[in-house]
C-alpha cells in the first residue's frame, strides 16, 4: 500500500455503483468528516488550523457515531435499509469499515505530519517514555497535585461490579495481582478536567505536551500500593444518544426531556475504541460487558479522543494561524447609532462571520432590552453561549425592566439539552415568559420580534436567520440574518409567536413560508415554475443536507426538463449529478475551509430575471425540517441584498481552493489551485467593501 496514499482519507470511501438514484445521507455525512480531516492533511493550511481541523473530525465523529450508528445497526437487524443503495447489513459492514480505516488515518496524520511538523515549531508532543528526568520529575509533581487527589480508581471484582463506562469518557483498564496473588481488573476514569495534554514548561518559546492517559498510566504504582501491576491499556466507549423522549404522554415536557436525558447516560454501547498495545485479554474483558459487534471495536494506533488537540491548537502562535480576522459593520448599520432608523431605512442583510454579530444581532437584542420605548421583545433560542450569553441578559434585563419578555427554549436540540434546560430555569426565576417548544415538533427557526412605541402607535421590527442567537459560534459560522421593519413580516410573526406560545392554529402567511404548515409546497411549487421554463429555468440551492426524496425528484424532473441546477450542499446529499438522463443539468458543489459553512439561501430563477425568487432561512432540505420542525424563510426582496446573494452563490461557483465536486460515483474531488478564489477569502474582502467608512474629520 502506498504510504501517501493511506494518508488520504477520502480513499475509504465506496462509490457508488451506475444506476444508482439516491445518494446516501449516512455515508455522505462520514464523506463530509473525511473532507474535513483532509484539510488536517493539507500542508497549504495553516499549522495549528490542522490541528483544528483534526480535532473537529474528531467532535464530528463522535456525534454522528452517537446519533447514527444505532440507527445504522437497527435497520441491518432487520435486514432492510429503504435509505440507502446498500442492503443494510452491508451498510453497517462499511460503516463499521469507514470509522475503522479514517480513525487510523487520522491517527497517522497526527504521527506522521502533525506532531513532526509541531516539533519544528517547538511545540513538543511526546510520550512520557521518551521524556528526560528533569520532564518526568514535572509530570510526577502535576499528578500528585492536579491529578491524584481527583483519580478514583474502581476494582472490578465479586464484591464490587462492573462501573458504569460514561460516553466518550477516556479510561485505563488495569490488571492487578493482589497481595494474595489473586488477579483482578481494575478502571480509572481520566476526566475532561484534567485537560487532553499535560503541558512541560520548556526553554525559550518552547513547549512540552505529554497525554493525560500516559501520565496517569506512568503512576499507577502510586493509585495501587503494595499490589503488583500487571499491565494496562486504555480504551472509551461511545454510547447511543437517544432522542426519544416521550413526549405525547408527558404531562410536563421538561420533566421528560430530563428523565430522557438521564436515561441516555445509560444507553447501549455502540462503538469501542481502544489504542494500539492493549492487551487482548485485557480488552476482551471489558468488552464482554458491553454488547458490541466485533465491527464496532476499533483498534487506534495513536492516542484516542483527538478532539482534545483543541488544547494545542490553541496555542498563541499568530504565525501558525489563519490572519487574524476583525468583522466588519455593514455600511447601513454603522452610519448611524440609531439601529431602528437604520432598519425603517430599509431590509439590512448581515454576513456572519463576515459582519460583525455583536454589533448587528447582538446590539438588536441588547438596544431592544435597554430601549424605553421597546414594549416586548419575543426569541426563539435553539443553541446558545453558556452561562453569561449576552443574548440570554438581554432578556432577563427586559423582563426586569417590565418589558413582555417571551423565549421559546427548544429543550430537544441534540446535545443542548441539559444548558437549555438551566438557560429556560434562569429565564423563568428573571420573570420571562418561556416556553418549551410544541409537541411532537421541534422549533428551529431563528427569528426575533421587537415591538416599540413610535409616536403613539406600535411598531414591529423582527430578525429572521439562518443562525443560532449564538455570539460564539457566530465567529465560525458562516450564517445570515435580515432585519426587517416590513410590518407584513411582523405580523407573520406575531402569528408565528402566537402559535408557537398560545392555542392558535396555524394563520396564512403574507411574507413568511413556515414549516411544516406552507413551506414544502411553496418551495415545489417554486421547483416546479423553474422545471416548465426548461433551458430557461435556474435553480441555485445552499443548504447542510439535502436529503428529501421528493425535494430530490423535483430536481431530477427539473434537470430533465434542461433547467439548470445549482447545488452547495455541506454534508448530507443525496442527489448524485451528472448522470445522463437522470441528473445531466445538476451540479454539486461543498465548500469546506476556515468557516463552517451554515446558511440556507434559494434562488429560483437566473439572476437578475424579473421574477427570480430569493429566500434565505433555517430550514435544510430534509423530511424532518420540512414536515416535523418549525423553520421559518423570508423571501429577500431589497435589490442590493439580492445582489449580495447572487455574489455569494458566484464566488462559491468560482472557488478552485476550498470547493469539493461532487462525481456520479459519489465520490468528492477537490480542485484546490488557487487560495485567493477561496470562498472565505473573498468574502472577508466583500465585507471590507460593506462595511461603514467613519466620515472624515
Amino acid at each position: 500500500m502506498d504510504d501517501a496514499h493511506d494518508l488520504d482519507p477520502l480513499r475509504h470511501l465506496p462509490t457508488m455503483p451506475p444506476g444508482t438514484r439516491y445518494g446516501d445521507r449516512e455515508l455522505s455525512q462520514l464523506s463530509f468528516n473525511t473532507r474535513v480531516l483532509a484539510l488536517a492533511a493539507d500542508p497549504e493550511v495553516p499549522l495549528l488550523e490542522r490541528v483544528a481541523f483534526c480535532a473537529i473530525f474528531s467532535g464530528n465523529t463522535d456525534e454522528w457515531v452517537q446519533k447514527r450508528l444505532q440507527l445504522v445497526r437497527d435497520d441491518a437487524s432487520r435486514g432492510n435499509d429503504a435509505s440507502s443503495w446498500l442492503a443494510g447489513t452491508n451498510l453497517l459492514a462499511t460503516v463499521h469499515g469507514i470509522l475503522a480505516d479514517t480513525a487510523k488515518a487520522q491517527s497517522r496524520i497526527w504521527r506522521e505530519q502533525l506532531v513532526p511538523a509541531l516539533a519544528d515549531e517547538g511545540i513538543h508532543v511526546v510520550d512520557h517514555d521518551a521524556l528526560d528526568d528533569d520532564q518526568r520529575a514535572q509530570c510526577s509533581r502535576a499528578f500528585e497535585r492536579r491529578m491524584f487527589p481527583i483519580l478514583t480508581p474502581l476494582a472490578i471484582d465479586p464484591g464490587r461490579p462492573f462501573p458504569h463506562i460514561s460516553s466518550l469518557s477516556l479510561n485505563l483498564a488495569v490488571r492487578v495481582r493482589t497481595a494474595r496473588d489473586e488477579e483482578s481488573f481494575a478502571r480509572i476514569k481520566v476526566p475532561r478536567t484534567l485537560g487532553r495534554f499535560v503541558e512541560l514548561s520548556g526553554p525559550d518559546d518552547t513547549v512540552t505536551l505529554v497525554p493525560t492517559e500516559q501520565v496517569v498510566a506512568a503512576h499507577l504504582h502510586v493509585m495501587f500500593p503494595a499490589i503488583t501491576v500487571i499491565e494496562h491499556g486504555v480504551f472509551r466507549v461511545t454510547r447511543f444518544a437517544h432522542q426519544f423522549f416521550e413526549e405525547e404522554q408527558a404531562e410536563d415536557l421538561l420533566d421528560a426531556i430530563e428523565t430522557g436525558l438521564l436515561e441516555r447516560r445509560f444507553d447501549r454501547v455502540v462503538r469501542v475504541e481502544a489504542q494500539e498495545g492493549m492487551p487482548d485479554g485485557l480488552l476482551g474483558r471489558f468488552v464482554e460487558e458491553f454488547d458490541v459487534e466485533e465491527g464496532a471495536i476499533i483498534t487506534v494506533p495513536g492516542p484516542l479522543d483527538l478532539e482534545g488537540a483543541w488544547q494545542i491548537a490553541g496555542q498563541d502562535r499568530p504565525g501558525l494561524h489563519y490572519p487574524q480576522w476583525s468583522p466588519r459593520v455593514p455600511a447601513a448599520l454603522g452610519q448611524t447609532e440609531d439601529i431602528w432608523a437604520a432598519i425603517r431605512a430599509g431590509d439590512v442583510m448581515v454576513h456572519h462571520p463576515y459582519d460583525d454579530f455583536e454589533r448587528s444581532t447582538q446590539a438588536f437584542i441588547q438596544r431592544a432590552a435597554s430601549d424605553p420605548k421597546v414594549m416586548a421583545i419575543k426569541l426563539t433560542i435553539y443553541r446558545t453561549t453558556g452561562r453569561n450569553s449576552p443574548i440570554v441578559e438581554s432578556l432577563i434585563r427586559a423582563a426586569e425592566a417590565g418589558k413582555q419578555t417571551v423565549a421559546l427554549v427548544e429543550l430537544k436540540a441534540r446535545f443542548d439539552e441539559e444548558a437549555n434546560i438551566r438557560r429556560a430555569k434562569a429565564l423563568e426565576a428573571a420573570g420571562v415568559h418561556v416556553v418549551y417548544g410544541l409537541i411532537g415538533l421541534k422549533t428551529h427557526t431563528k427569528t426575533c420580534l421587537v415591538i416599540r412605541e413610535e409616536d403613539g402607535e406600535l411598531r414591529r421590527y423582527a430578525h429572521v436567520g439562518t443562525g443560532n442567537y449564538n455570539p460564539s459560534t457566530a465567529g465560525i459560522y458562516e450564517d445570515l440574518g435580515l432585519f426587517t421593519a416590513d410590518q407584513r413580516v411582523g405580523e407573520d410573526l406575531s402569528h408565528l409567536f402566537n402559535m408557537l406560545t398560545g392555542y392558535s392554529d396555524a394563520q396564512p402567511y403574507s411574507r413568511l413560508l413556515v414549516a411544516p404548515d406552507a413551506m414544502r409546497g411553496e418551495l415545489m411549487r417554486l421547483i416546479g415554475r423553474e422545471t416548465e421554463r426548461g433551458a430557461a429555468g435556474h435553480i441555485t440551492i445552499k443548504c447542510n443536507n439535502l436529503v428529501d426524496r421528493q425535494v430530490v425528484d423535483a430536481l431530477y424532473d427539473a434537470s430533465d426538463a434542461g433547467t439548470r441546477v445549482e447545488l452547495y450542499v455541506r454534508s448530507m446529499c443525496a442527489v448524485v449529478p451528472g448522470v445522463e438522463g437522470l441528473s445531466e443539468n445538476i451540479t454539486v458543489r461543498s465548500v469546506v475551509g476556515r468557516f463552517l459553512e451554515h446558511s440556507r439561501i434559494f434562488r429560483f430563477g437566473p439572476p437578475r430575471s424579473d421574477d427570480v425568487v430569493h429566500l434565505i432561512g433555517s430550514a435544510d432540505m430534509m423530511a424532518r425540517n420540512l414536515d416535523s420542525r418549525v423553520e421559518a424563510i423570508i423571501p429577500v426582496l431589497d435589490q442590493a441584498n439580492r445582489a449580495q446573494l447572487d455574489d455569494v452563490f458566484a464566488i462559491m461557483a468560482a472557488d478552485t481552493w476550498s470547493a469539493w465536486d461532487l462525481r456520479p460515483d459519489g465520490s468528492w474531488h477537490r480542485s484546490g489551485t488557487n487560495p485567493e478564489t477561496g470562498t472565505h477569502t473573498v468574502l472577508q474582502q466583500r465585507a471590507k467593501e460593506r462595511e461603514a467608512v467613519p466620515d472624515p474629520v
